[in-house]
């Protein structure tokens, strides 16, 4: 299952507005199922830094198929996979990256946001994640349809 190129403009897109109306300048990746990169925009001023934060909420995000901020909850100090984040060439535990599931709750891909204060990428993905479940409950999408691929 997998995300395709108009559905990831369209996520996109959905988290730039987000982003612009919450005045934040961020980085915002699309991953596919597999956790390769599918879409990928820097706003104009967002931090370079957040490119790499970006990527990797959304990496983590596919990699155990949750809301990057729920990964937290294993791995902080205290919890039964302590260290987890230090695994997978470093993910990133805290909120901005969200899965992308089909109407059968099949992973197809993943967004990942960064560059405003943690509680603005959650809103920011959330977004996007918006943008994403109402294209699958539109008329004419696969699902609707009967099909069974993204």
């Amino acid at each position: 299952m997998n995300i395709s190129s108009d559905q990831t403009d369209h996520v996109i897109r959905a988290a730039q507005s987000g982003a612009g109306k919450l005045g934040v300048a961020a980085c915002i990746a699309v991953l596919d199922a597999a956790g390769h990169l599918k879409g990928f925009v820097r706003m104009d001023c967002a931090w370079l830094g957040a490119i790499d934060v970006a990527i990797r909420k959304a990496r983590t995000s596919v990699l155990f198929e949750a809301d990057t901020e729920q990964i937290w909850e294993v791995c902080k100090p205290n919890a039964p996979a302590h260290g987890l984040e230090f695994t997978n060439e470093g993910l990133v535990t805290f909120a901005g990256g969200m899965p992308l599931r089909n109407a059968h709750g099949e992973l197809c891909g993943a967004i990942g946001v960064s560059g405003g204060q943690v509680n603005e990428d959650r809103e920011i993905a959330e977004a996007g994640q918006r943008a994403w479940l109402q294209q699958l409950s539109s008329p004419g999408h696969p699902f609707i349809d009967g099909e069974t691929s993204c």
